[in-house]
């Protein structure tokens, strides 16, 4: 090869845009992307919500063959060889992928659905863009669900500002006002925009292109808009030299029939090639292996989708997203970052580079809490920072399936601490190796869908912690006013039986009561403990209000310490009213106001009693 050929070789060139569709859950964005390829993975998404970081290569023929009227209207020659879409959960708990898929993107699409406009999503997905400082525009979608609009008034070919100015004028004031009110809400956040038709400068103003995924309305100025402005504004970015280190990252870890062990992986610069050295982070350390094969996705493919084609190829370049088939790489994990040994890029400097991003990814668990599994790094980050808000502690995490490790884990807490005697697998199952049934003390749920997870692990601690409360309860003294009746006296002592009725709370067979008017020598001191309640001349355990009934008093003679017509509450140790208050909820109006009496009447003698 001559210098001239060589130097051209290694020549900088564009490369794809990398874009990244971020939004809350259920706006549209995996719908979006749908509509873009002709596919419907989004309904093989469980609960139809992406639940990891996704990508789609769509080369810029597509571009050109959906948007050719447009690109000839606005004499628009694109020159990228493309679009690597990256679809990002919606969901807040997916923060640090989203994360991963913000620092990767060249420009990003935030999908907002129109008519919900901003939800909490939104706005955190704008949080990270700007942390990210990464140019966006927005897809305000579900256009077809404004109220009145429709679609006998157009054709087909008509393009979205056409179709919109067919529609009557109530419909289009209807739009305009809802495409205000996100104006108004992005001006909070500290950005001017409009509709993309209305924008002066790309470079100060944020577009926004009212669109229909279901639909596909405005589809292509959506893609036309992201590709200009990548082509306009970021042509340094997208500048690359092919000839150099491969730089990545992994999406996924899958076993593939016939192939093993492979690494779904978003080349984001440089070039790689079959039988390349490649570097790759795993738990234990980076993973070093020799690329056995490479497969790339058929254009328009999506790379999560599991009946994909895929081709063989010998080299990619960036950007794009590949299969990687290796020894060894079943160690990778998803998130981690892969760096090729070529060039200036030696062995130890690549091992170097990649061990300094797995010290970043460590996940710092706490000295108490539940165990958590997890098929992918991002997954396990996404279920801790979810737990974290919710104030849940984690002591232990790790991907792969629930071992005997997990579960021994999760029952060490029985009985110190029961709420967290619990395991929470996102995409992951029972260990073959575990037989027999799980100790009934441990928890396990597992599912695909991260939140419903949380939401059925936060709905068992709610219950866990009422049931164990209640049993705690059992175990109290209950508060309880009872008053001696008069004329029902039938044994004065050794017990006395006489004739009482509950005035308030519950009475129960060994309860401790003291007179309500106690004397400064009888404060805080049981006068007697009842034996035995008899109810219609049948013996029960308890007897709530408005009950007369026939007790026998231990220790006590009537017509002495007490009288016919005297009160009593009943004697509660100053523990028992300390929990008593804590499990307020489980006791009536009347307990209530009972604890409040029984309080004043020991603070007579000790004013700082139960506080």
């Amino acid at each position: 090869m001559s210098a001239t050929a060589a130097s051209a070789s290694n020549a900088n060139r564009l490369r794809s845009v990398i874009c990244t569709v971020l939004g809350h859950v259920d706006h549209g964005k995996s719908s979006l992307l749908d509509s873009i390829r002709g596919t419907s993975i989004v309904k093989s998404e469980p609960g139809q919500i992406t639940q990891s970081i996704g990508a789609s290569i769509v080369p810029v023929s597509v571009i050109r063959k959906l948007c050719s009227q447009l690109l000839q209207q606005l004499k628009l020659n694109l020159t990228i060889p493309g679009l690597l879409l990256i679809d990002t959960p919606g969901h807040a708990a997916f923060v640090s992928l989203r994360k991963r898929g913000g620092v990767l993107a060249d420009i990003a699409i935030l999908v907002i659905d129109i008519n919900e406009g901003f939800m909490p999503q939104t706005l955190e997905a704008i949080d990270i863009l700007k942390n990210y400082k990464t140019p966006f525009i927005v897809a305000a979608n579900k256009l077809d669900l404004v109220p009145g609009w429709r679609a006998d008034v157009y054709s087909s070919e008509d393009l979205l500002l056409t179709k919109i100015s067919k529609q009557n004028p109530q419909v289009q004031e209807e739009i305009d006002k809802r495409l205000y009110n996100l104006v108004a809400k992005f001006a909070e956040s500290g950005f001017d925009s409009d509709r993309f038709d209305r924008v002066s400068d790309y470079r100060k103003q944020l577009a926004i292109i009212p669109c229909s995924a279901k639909k596909l309305i405005g589809i292509p100025e959506l893609l036309v808009v992201v590709s200009g402005l990548a082509q306009r504004f970021l042509e340094t970015e997208l500048n690359f030299t092919p000839d150099s280190a491969v730089k990545g990252t992994v999406l996924e870890v899958k076993q593939e029939k016939g192939l093993g062990a492979t690494v779904d992986v978003i080349v984001y610069d440089g070039s790689l090639q079959k039988n390349d050295t490649v570097v790759i982070g795993g738990l234990e350390g980076p993973v070093v292996t020799k690329v056995k094969a490479l497969l790339e996705p058929a254009p328009l493919a999506e790379m999560r989708d599991r009946k994909a084609k895929f081709v063989q190829v010998d080299k990619v370049v960036a950007a794009t997203g590949v299969k990687i088939v290796g020894s060894g790489v079943e160690n990778a994990v998803a998130g981690m970052p892969v760096v090729s040994v070529y060039g200036s890029m030696q062995l130890e400097a690549a091992k170097a580079l990649v061990q300094k991003e797995i010290e970043g990814f460590s996940l710092s668990v706490d000295d108490s809490g539940i165990v958590i599994k997890a098929d992918t790094l991002g997954s396990l980050e996404a279920l801790m920072k979810l737990l974290h808000e919710k104030g849940v502690s984690v002591k232990a995490v790790s991907i792969g399936e629930i071992s005997r490790k997990d579960i021994a884990d999760a029952e060490s807490n029985a009985e110190s601490s029961p709420l967290n005697a619990a395991i929470l697998g996102f995409n992951a199952s029972l260990g073959s190796e575990i037989s027999g049934s799980v100790p009934p003390a441990v928890k396990i749920i597992t599912g695909n869908v991260i939140y419903s997870i949380m939401d059925e692990f936060l709905a068992w601690q709610q219950q866990e912690k009422q049931r164990q409360e209640s049993k705690s309860m059992e175990r109290l003294a209950r508060p309880c006013k009872v008053q001696l009746l008069r004329g029902y006296t039938f044994r004065q002592s050794n017990p006395a039986i006489v004739g009482v009725e509950i005035l308030a709370g519950t009475l129960a067979v060994d309860a401790q009561l003291m007179k309500a008017t106690a004397s400064a020598a009888e404060i805080g001191k049981p006068l007697t403990t009842v034996k035995e309640i008899q109810l219609e001349k049948e013996n029960v355990t308890t007897a709530g209000k408005g009950k007369q009934v026939a007790v026998s008093l231990e220790k006590v003679v009537i017509g002495r310490q007490l009288n016919e017509g005297d009160v009593m509450l009943s004697f509660i140790h100053e523990d028992d009213f300390r929990k008593l208050k804590e499990f307020k909820q489980y006791l009536s109006a009347d307990e209530v106001d009972l604890l409040r009496e029984i309080a004043e009447l020991m603070r007579k003698e000790n004013p700082v009693w139960g506080i």
